[in-house]
């Protein structure tokens, strides 16, 4: 496996912290104002206004799709290819047919995934679908019925960021990706979480799917491990916080909750990278980079 510097420190914070959230604003007046500006210095440094449309709310890696949530177009990965037609992409991995489809950012998220996992011993992932157009999710769930398939729209294939994993060597019960959970350890690692526990059907509605990961991307993917979050738990956590401050790997992260309205301005730094996705409801999460990542 490559040896990332984020798993040495997990190791030796291991029975500690892998990694710690504090207050993003530490001995300093934050005042979140109606329309979402929080005014206040931001620890890294200079502050510039930005405006956030509306339709930012429906795009984005963090977006919460269920029964009650479905996809909107403007959330629907661009990038989508045919892994089967793209066969230089696949490496590590099996494609379950020709007409397997994902976006392509994500795939080589997951290729360094599986090809890290081949030094664990763990090294015949499958993947049985990924994303699913519209027509498709429609067949499927006259096929399968409302117990083991979502209607049209309602399921997260139908964004791109999801993918179920299988096994070459059997169900995922008894092989090694599922029986060692080297995908529920792991997985977290390359800004994936494994979307349908066990013990969160209650809150998701969805029977434990230990084969469906979902990129939402570090340090999201770092935090809900540690505070055994799914996604719905999270973003809801995000909004009660509205700022916090992740540091994985020794890096620290910043992560905000704003709520968006028409013509909602917001402040973010002017010299570090930032990325903004929507939740799906109605705000966004912004995300502050260290400088080195």
């Amino acid at each position: 496996m490559k040896k990332w510097g984020f798993l040495l420190i997990f190791a030796i914070c291991l029975g500690v912290t892998a990694f710690k959230i504090v207050p993003l604003f530490q001995g300093e007046k934050v005042v979140i104002v109606e329309n979402g500006i929080v005014e206040g210095k931001v620890s890294s440094g200079n502050i510039k206004k930005v405006e956030i449309p509306v339709e930012q709310i429906y795009q984005g890696n963090l977006l919460l799709v269920n029964s009650k949530h479905p996809v909107h177009n403007e959330g629907i990965k661009s990038d989508v290819i045919n892994l089967y037609a793209r066969k230089e992409l696949v490496k590590g991995y099996r494609v379950f047919n020709s007409e397997t489809y994902l976006s392509e950012d994500i795939e080589s998220k997951f290729s360094d995934m599986v090809l890290d996992a081949e030094e664990d011993e763990v090294s015949s992932f499958f993947i049985t679908s990924g994303f699913r157009g519209f027509d498709e999710q429609t067949k499927l769930y006259k096929d399968m019925g409302s117990n083991r398939a979502l209607p049209a729209g309602y399921s997260e294939h139908n964004l791109g960021l999801s993918l179920d994993v299988g096994s070459t060597q059997g169900k995922m019960e008894v092989a090694p990706e599922g029986k060692r959970k080297w995908i529920a350890e792991n997985a977290w690692k390359y800004g994936f979480t494994l979307r349908y526990p066990e013990d969160k059907t209650d809150i998701t509605g969805i029977m434990n799917e230990p084969w469906h990961i979902r990129y939402v991307g570090l340090p999201h993917s770092a935090i809900m491990k540690e505070k055994n979050f799914v996604l719905e738990e999270y973003l809801e956590y995000l909004k009660e916080q509205k700022h916090i401050s992740a540091t994985v790997n020794g890096q620290k992260y910043e992560v905000f909750y704003y709520p968006v309205t028409e013509n909602t301005t917001i402040n973010v730094p002017a010299n570090l990278r930032y990325e903004v996705s929507g939740n799906n409801t109605d705000g966004v999460i912004v995300t502050v980079f260290p400088d080195n990542v």
